[in-house]
């Protein structure tokens, strides 16, 4: 008999873990109606306790690809760089498997949330999202999130690569929001009452380290401020849907060298060396706006997004990324500029795309004027990448992607930049989601 209630216990034991781990907390109810027969006596018990606890969800996605490259150990944004002897690969771009819990009060609305999620492919294992939410429920219009997680700007940097129709992020957003994420604590207006009269609006107002994690520890005491104010999608006919949104960041860091080289007009990079440089603060300063559109069409879709970035990016002499820690070599601040363009077109399970980006990370100087006179660098060269792809949405766990990059650059007066590179890329990917 005791065995008989050991093997019940485990049993139902197995049951509850099993339930709690594939519940999605966003379709509650739903969920619990649909998977249990409420009306047996064990089931109505065991309900008891499922209620109780179920606030963990479990996702995760996984993009094993191959790559074709037009050349041998070209540098690349479709990913890691290729080695010197490789131009064709096999290997796990992302394997994503993130945790929620979500905790309910008596009036079913969430009031604290926590999310931990990491990446694990071939080259290590890194976490990509640790964080924890606070909702305000008396008006049910902010939360408070602090922690690791993506910066509040921009449209493209906030789009999840499970949904993104391009394999990778444009070339700007990569560089300048390399890793996407950052520590720190944001606060978000976004009411979740139904019928509220602001609820086509979401703003979030974060506080940054500002290196996010291209370095493993704050630096300096200079923070990133950012803001992104945007309307939610809207339904403005019964064919047509917008949205819409604005970014701002302001934030630098220390400079521990007192060079640092600004552009002047028809002199190129001037140094300025005063002794009061050392300790001040380097600029990043960016401004963007996006907007999607839909059309729907009787048996297809289509989807316009754009977006365009601008400002004043301080960084090093060979890169114009944010330093990952403090640097001591002479600063280089440079005007930028940039855009993403989507195209996409869906009909059943089929979508074709079509996406243009440009990175030009100085917009004061360009073509031929790239030279070693002006104390120019590979950094200052602009960049620009057609995109076009075939997506076949299979099943809800498994898509296909065909894209072909054709990336060119600026021909320069710099020794290796005399001419466009090659350095196209094809990427077939399959895409597996949980």
């Amino acid at each position: 008999m005791a065995l008989t209630q050991v093997s019940r216990y485990f049993r139902n034991l197995f049951l509850l873990v099993f339930m709690c781990l594939g519940l999605n907390f966003h379709a509650k109810s739903q969920f619990l109606m649909d998977m249990m027969d409420t009306s047996k006596m064990t089931n109505k018990n065991l309900l008891g306790i499922y209620e109780k606890y179920n606030y963990l969800t479990i996702i995760g996605y996984m993009q094993p690809q191959f790559q074709l490259a037009s050349e041998k150990g070209i540098r690349t944004f479709a990913g890691p760089d290729f080695p010197p002897n490789v131009n064709s690969r096999f290997m796990l771009r992302r394997g994503r498997v993130r945790f929620d819990y979500t905790r309910f009060n008596k009036d079913e609305k969430a009031s604290v949330q926590f999310a931990f999620q990491f990446d694990g492919t071939e080259r290590g294992v890194a976490i990509r999202d640790f964080w924890g939410r606070v909702f305000e429920n008396r008006w049910e219009v902010f939360t408070l999130a602090m922690g690791m997680f993506a910066r509040p700007f921009g449209y493209e940097v906030n789009l999840s690569s499970i949904d993104r129709e391009s394999p990778e992020r444009g070339r700007m957003s990569q560089t300048l929001m390399r890793t996407e994420r950052d520590l720190g604590a944001m606060v978000s207006f976004e009411p979740r009452r139904k019928g509220h009269k602001y609820a086509w609006l979401k703003v979030d107002f974060g506080v940054f380290n500002g290196q996010g994690l291209t370095g493993p520890t704050e630096y300096d005491s200079y923070k990133d401020l950012i803001m992104r104010a945007g309307m939610k999608p809207r339904q403005l006919t019964p064919k047509i849907k917008l949205s819409a949104a604005m970014s701002l960041l302001y934030g630098g860091f220390m400079q521990s060298s007192k060079y640092i080289y600004n552009m002047e007009e028809g002199k190129g990079f001037v140094v300025d060396s005063s002794e009061g440089n050392v300790g001040s603060k380097a600029p990043r300063q960016y401004a963007g706006a996006d907007m999607q559109w839909e059309f729907k069409h009787p048996k297809s879709k289509t989807i316009v997004r754009a977006e365009y970035w601008f400002g004043r990016q301080t960084s090093l002499a060979l890169t114009s990324e944010t330093p990952g820690g403090l640097p001591t070599e002479p600063l280089y601040t440079r005007p930028f500029n940039g855009a993403f363009f989507y195209l996409l077109h869906s009909i059943g399970k089929h979508q074709f795309a079509a996406k243009y980006d440009w990175y030009d990370p100085n917009t004061k100087v360009r073509g031929k004027d790239i030279r070693e006179e002006g104390n120019y660098h590979a950094a200052d060269i602009r960049y620009n990448t057609l995109g076009l792809g075939y997506l076949n949405y299979i099943n809800q766990n498994l898509k296909l992607v065909l894209w072909y990059d054709f990336v060119t650059n600026e021909s320069t007066h710099l020794p290796g930049y005399t001419k466009d590179l090659s350095d196209n890329v094809l990427t077939v990917r399959l895409q597996f989601r949980f």
